[in-house]
């Protein structure tokens, strides 16, 4: 095997995934679609299991129609890296150097806009107003940025439902493994 840049993990298809070193070929839409279902938002700290994949599918169904699919797949790289928290992540200089080489990577992949328009990054902003009503206890202290909510309803989908659901999103807004 040729040599690659830190260790790698297993994908639920088989795929030895280097995250430090990814390559195109190792990147897998059912792999995404798997991971993301079964990945908790806010590192599990929410009133019920909300999974990333969900989390995506109501970013994605108000993003408009030429912004659908890259909104739906704008967390993508959380199946290989895992979603980190803000408050740990924006501490995290090489996590963030291998999430913006994967994000980049999975975007030229599945024909994605990238960087991610601002709109699709004010939606992923807005729905945590929705996901803060809906899925946790009374904040102990004001959360910082407050916006106007996204306005969608959480489902709280189990992670074979939200696996189908991002899946069938994926193909409906026209994308192609």
């Amino acid at each position: 095997m040729i040599d690659r840049i830190g260790d790698w993990m297993q994908t639920r298809s088989g795929v030895a995934f280097h995250p430090f070193d990814p390559r195109p070929e190792e990147i897998v839409f059912e792999d995404i679609a798997h991971a993301l279902s079964k990945i908790c938002r806010y590192g599990g700290q929410c009133l019920t299991y909300y999974s990333v994949a969900e989390h995506s599918v109501h970013v994605a169904s108000m993003a408009p129609d030429a912004l659908k699919l890259t909104a739906l797949m704008h967390d993508a790289s959380e199946a290989y890296l895992a979603d980190i928290i803000g408050p740990i992540k924006r501490c995290l200089k090489e996590y963030r150097a291998a999430e913006a080489t994967l994000e980049h990577m999975i975007a030229e992949k599945f024909r994605l806009f990238y960087p991610y328009p601002d709109e699709i990054k004010q939606l992923d902003k807005r729905i945590i107003e929705d996901e803060r009503q809906q899925n946790m206890s009374p904040p102990p202290m004001a959360w910082g940025g407050h916006r106007e909510p996204l306005g969608v309803t959480l489902r709280f989908w189990p992670p074979q439902l939200a696996y189908t659901q991002f899946r069938a999103a994926f193909h409906a807004y026209g994308g192609t493994s």
